[in-house]
């Protein structure tokens, strides 16, 4: 307990896609999919603009891209449909999730999710692996005004945990995610994917390899072996 308080870090928060389950990898699939049927090309630029944003978000960013005549939510609708096969046979956690998932448990440390996915799609990945009975809370795109690079769904979480944001590790894989964490005010730490190595993550207490990096279980406090 004595690293505990010395470390001050009462609730770890993660991201999801990308963080926890290689979904960044799966969905420029789809985005490839969904421009392919329009006669576009899907570009690395517009990929890395879409990534971390609330899907309507991210869809509007592809409408305004390509000048195209739909609308964020037929867009959405298609996608989700499109990814469903694409989960089926390909979803996986990415390295050292279920390690964090259980240490933190031995220590007794509440861990919730802050995804901009929508509470259907969400619910569906972390299901698959029964990780939604194990956490405080699971906050979605949808149950904010202002989506990631907004602060507000980590202002949220810290409310839902009941600590001060700063007392609060935020594990996040993206620029966009980083940056709302950041301005809320949270520990954040960077564990970015093969997909988002070269994002800026200026502010975040340091850059994890994976989430098997000691330095995350130093920051916590908490042994790796349980």
């Amino acid at each position: 307990m004595g690293l505990r308080e010395k470390n001050s870090i009462d609730a770890v928060v993660f991201d999801m896609d990308g963080l926890m389950f290689n979904t960044e990898l799966l969905y420029p699939q789809v985005s490839y999919e969904l421009l392919q049927r329009r006669g576009h090309e899907l570009t690395q630029e517009l990929t890395n603009s879409m990534m971390g944003r609330p899907a309507r978000d991210a869809f509007r960013i592809m409408i305004e891209w390509h000048h195209l005549e739909d609308t964020p939510d037929n867009l959405a609708e298609e996608s989700d449909q499109i990814f469903e096969k694409i989960l089926d046979e390909q979803l996986a956690p990415m390295p050292g999730l279920m390690t964090l998932l259980a240490a933190l448990e031995a220590a007794e440390l509440p861990k919730g999710v802050a995804t901009s996915s929508g509470r259907p799609m969400a619910e569906k990945i972390l299901g698959t692996y029964d990780i939604l009975p194990r956490l405080k809370f699971l906050l979605c795109g949808t149950d904010v005004e202002n989506g990631k690079p907004n602060p507000e769904i980590y202002l949220l979480a810290a409310e839902k945990m009941g600590v001060a944001p700063d007392r609060m590790l935020v594990l996040e894989d993206s620029h966009t995610g980083s940056r709302a964490a950041i301005a809320a005010g949270a520990y954040v730490v960077a564990t970015p994917g093969d997909h988002s190595r070269h994002h800026d993550f200026s502010g975040a207490r340091f850059v994890a390899d994976t989430l098997e990096d000691p330095r995350i279980y130093e920051a916590l406090g908490i042994p790796r072996e349980i």
